[in-house]
């Protein structure tokens, strides 16, 4: 039977490649100066940015029954399947408004099947298991076997996070205020990680821009035993040359086939701000 692969915009994919790759996205709901704005490339990364440096406050706030009701009914009606790759539980209650509407639909359409699995994956992690899950639909693997594999093959996405203003952290509630002022004063920058509960962990902390990129691709020999990978991926909050910077440094170490570069879009940038990186890769079994 036919399917879809669906996400949505916190997959922080290039906006070209939902169109390119057929995967239908849904844009995260987020306010700018607590006035609607659409997550779906209508402004560019730069613009993004700069207004957050600027002042302008962005906020984002969960899906509701009824959008995720309205996202895959008509794909339902045209007698789809869908798989929904989604933000992880630990970062939004958006996951669980999608399984309620999942459950919802079941009764309407109990020929179809509408499979949500908790991702436990976030911004270009989400993006590169939804790659990797496109890839495989290509290829032809069915609805049910693809569901599987995602289930068993989610933990070993991983998630390597540093940002460069910790106060972008404070207001998202990651870091208190006084950890915030004195890591900004000290030149500190996180290390975190998305766990496999998928929230966002602290687990380290390291002195000064340079070493905090270069300790994202030390993560990745720590945390993978392949020197060839098909596909890894790296975000940044504006700060594209430091980007590639880290590719070339990740290439010193491994065969890469495919690098997704991208920026981070509103609906996680908001919460870390530019100067953020982060490098994605698929490794060994996440354990915490």
């Amino acid at each position: 039977m036919p399917y879809i692969v669906m996400t949505d915009s916190s997959a922080d994919l290039p906006w070209s490649y939902y169109t390119e790759h057929n995967v239908p996205f849904l844009p995260m709901n987020t306010t700018m100066d607590d006035k609607p704005y659409v997550d779906n490339g209508s402004m560019s990364s730069r613009e993004f940015y700069d207004k957050m440096r600027a002042g302008v406050v962005f906020k984002t706030s969960q899906w509701t029954d009824q959008q995720y009701l309205d996202g895959f009914t008509p794909h339902l009606q045209n007698g789809t399947d869908i798989l929904y790759l989604g933000l992880t539980a630990g970062l939004s209650g958006s996951y669980d408004s999608a399984c309620r509407a999942r459950d919802a639909l079941k009764e309407q359409f109990p020929d179809r099947t509408v499979c949500v699995p908790h991702t436990v994956a976030v911004s270009l992690g989400l993006g590169l298991l939804v790659h990797e899950t496109v890839r495989r639909r290509d290829q032809g693997m069915g609805f049910e076997d693809i569901c599987r594999w995602v289930e068993e093959n989610k933990l070993t996405f991983h998630h390597r996070f540093t940002v460069d203003d910790l106060m972008f952290l404070f207001r998202g509630g990651r870091v208190s205020r006084a950890s915030a002022l004195l890591g900004t004063a000290l030149g500190i920058k996180p290390r975190l990680h998305v766990s496999t509960e998928g929230k966002l962990i602290n687990h380290g902390k390291i002195r000064g821009r340079k070493a905090s990129l270069l300790g994202l691709v030390e993560e990745m020999k720590q945390y993978t035993d392949r020197k060839e990978h098909d596909a890894i991926a790296i975000c940044h909050g504006d700060c594209e040359d430091e980007a590639n910077f880290v590719l070339d440094e990740v290439k010193k170490h491994f065969v890469i086939k495919e690098a997704i570069v991208n920026p981070l879009a509103a609906a996680i940038g908001t919460h870390v701000g530019p100067g953020c990186m982060a490098v994605f890769f698929v490794g060994k079994q996440r354990v915490v």
